[in-house]
């Protein structure tokens, strides 16, 4: 066989956790054709790759890339996950997509894509249905792989609108027919935004009967959950494992942490101590169990996995998640979609009532009144708990990366004051870092170790396609910095077992069919790395550099990344449909 491309004696790592086995490998038409000795095979191109390791592409199974994809600067504001080394994507993520878009409402929807992605995303969406939408996305070109997600807030807004109410039998009916339609169009499960409006408005019945439709269809249900407090954690897996046994159908429990709550006055004197001891471990590294918790959550996970229920997990390398703005307020509060809430804090009694809302409110689920929402995290964490990640006016650039508690000193006000009057300035787009210290606290990641390491768990990076403001570090170093630093630095795990989190894991957990791996008859989706150096350049301050070691990324045979060299064009990357 002629190859279009052999790599000559690379360490292989075959996505499997098995080690390395030094062998060359022989593409051909995009596809993994042949492993072992090549050496007399014909070939358009030989990559002598001894000392070099190569493993599948990196599958980021959490992300909101996607919405990137419609847009003329994809391959600008998607390249640092390529230099990173991911060449495919699960998108849909948290119940929030790009489509299907509904004549009914869809103001309600743009409006919502405008707070998320900080512009207005209508000029560039052609399609209305979630086959269109593949179809255009797929012949518009796609710069990584894509596997795609039923939104199930966008499902909701679709039969509801921007509706608080429980859902009726009409409305589920029309969640039930919009399902279908996406799953018969190649959507590969549905996806759930609990914590978010409008998923937050639903209740456990409404998911089991969508649940249902998946299984008809052998799609998975991934779900950002009710709660990720401490006090209602496990109640929030429960429903989902619940359901996902109930229904016959995988769960995927994403971006899975966990953080520390206690009711009052005992919250208080914790989130002083949190404080205390960030400081402390700053000047002075100390061993602290703080991923017990979460180690118990994934014991139970791994019982039921034993028992044959399929369960996935993912999980992201950092110290700090990161969100919308209005995603911290009462759910009653964002009745009305932007002009609802952009009314209600502009008017100085309404905003009173939001503030005290959250002052008095309950930080728990299952939910027990207007006042009780999960996602209450400034009660839970405090007013400077939330930074500013991006914002899109000249004169505010000077608050990216300063906490609210941080603006309203400056500014001589209440930090709730400070939040809402940035969020009017910036008619509602303002993206913020949410962590109990700060940003890139290394005491707050060991809370994620625990999970990191489990054999449940892969890896994602929630990444948000926005092309300004600060991103998130793991934009650039996700799974560099989980290879380099977790299995490498910290020998928490085996460098095999960490690219099997990354690579035939996710696969598996989301049924990605000949991805993940290097076998033959595989996609040649390959990062070809040095071992001894991958890693991180960036910190949460400072985000914005390409990751150490990683020499070559191949996309379906098609060499991207060449060290500092990328050429995407033509662009790469296809539309995996179920």
């Amino acid at each position: 066989m002629h190859f279009d491309l052999v790599i000559e004696q690379p360490s292989v790592f075959n996505g499997s956790g098995t080690r390395a086995v030094i062998q060359d490998v022989g593409v051909k038409d995009g596809k993994i054709q042949a492993l072992g000795n090549l050496a007399e095979a014909e070939a358009g191109e030989r990559i002598y790759a001894r000392d070099m390791g190569l493993c599948p592409g990196f599958i980021d199974v959490h992300t909101h890339a996607d919405m990137a994809l419609h847009r003329p600067e994809q391959v600008e504001v998607l390249a640092p996950l390529v230099r990173q080394g991911i060449t495919t994507i699960v998108g849909g993520n948290c119940g929030a997509g790009m489509g299907p878009i509904s004549d009914r409402n869809a103001d309600f929807q743009y409006k919502f894509y405008e707070i998320f992605l900080g512009k207005d995303q209508q000029p560039y969406i052609t399609w209305q249905g979630f086959g269109e939408m593949l179809e255009s996305l797929e012949a518009g070109g796609l710069l990584v792989n894509t596997a795609m997600l039923a939104p199930h807030g966008i499902l909701r807004m679709h039969a509801m609108g921007d509706s608080v109410e429980t859902a009726g039998p009409d409305d589920l009916a029309v969640m039930i027919q919009s399902l279908r339609e996406c799953l018969e169009a190649g959507a590969v499960g549905m996806s759930t935004g609990l914590q978010y409006f409008p998923g937050l408005c639903s209740d456990s019945r409404e998911l089991l009967e969508l649940a249902k439709v998946l299984a008809e269809y052998d799609g998975v249900f991934t779900s950002h959950l009710r709660s990720y407090n401490s006090n209602g954690l496990q109640n929030a897996m429960d429903e989902i494992m619940d359901i996902g046994r109930e229904a016959e159908v995988p769960v995927q429990l994403s971006h899975l942490f966990w953080i520390p709550y206690m009711f009052e006055p005992l919250n208080t004197i914790m989130k002083a101590f949190v404080k205390a001891a960030s400081r402390l471990y700053k000047i002075h590294p100390f061993p602290i169990p703080l991923d017990s918790s979460t180690k118990s959550h994934m014991a139970k996970v791994a019982r039921l996995v034993d028992k044959g229920q399929p369960i996935g997990v993912d999980a992201m390398p950092t110290s700090a998640g990161f969100t919308h703005l209005f995603a911290f307020f009462p759910p009653w509060s964002l009745e009305g979609g932007l002009h609802g809430v952009m009314k209600r804090i502009a008017d100085p009694k309404d905003r009173l009532r939001i503030r005290k809302s959250i002052e008095n409110g309950k930080p728990v689920w299952p939910h027990r009144g207007p006042d009780s929402w999960s996602m209450n995290l400034f009660k839970i964490m405090g007013w400077d708990c939330a930074s500013v990640m991006s914002v899109t006016s000249e004169k505010n650039q000077k608050y990216i990366g300063m906490n609210f508690g941080e603006i309203g000193k400056a500014q001589g006000k209440h930090p709730f004051d400070a939040a809402c009057d940035l969020a009017l300035e910036e008619n509602g787009r303002v993206l913020i870092f949410e962590t109990p210290t700060y940003p890139g606290d290394p005491m707050v990641e060991l809370s994620l170790q625990g999970t990191l390491m489990d054999p449940n768990v892969s890896i994602g990076t929630d990444y948000i396609p926005l092309g300004f403001g600060k991103p998130s570090h793991l934009t650039y170093d996700c799974f560099p910095k989980f290879l380099g630093q977790y299995a490498r630095d910290w020998k928490l795990l085996a460098l095999p077992e960490a690219i099997r989190k990354c690579t035939e894991l996710p696969a598996s957990q989301i049924n990605l069919p000949n991805r993940g791996n290097i076998a033959e008859g595989y996609y040649a989706d390959m990062v070809l790395f040095d071992p001894e150096t991958i890693g991180s350049n960036s910190t949460a301050q400072d985000p914005a550099h390409s990751p150490k070691g990683i020499h070559m990324v191949f996309i379906n045979g098609r060499k991207v990344v060449d060290g500092d060299d990328f050429s995407p064009d033509p662009l790469p990357g296809m539309m995996i449909r179920r």
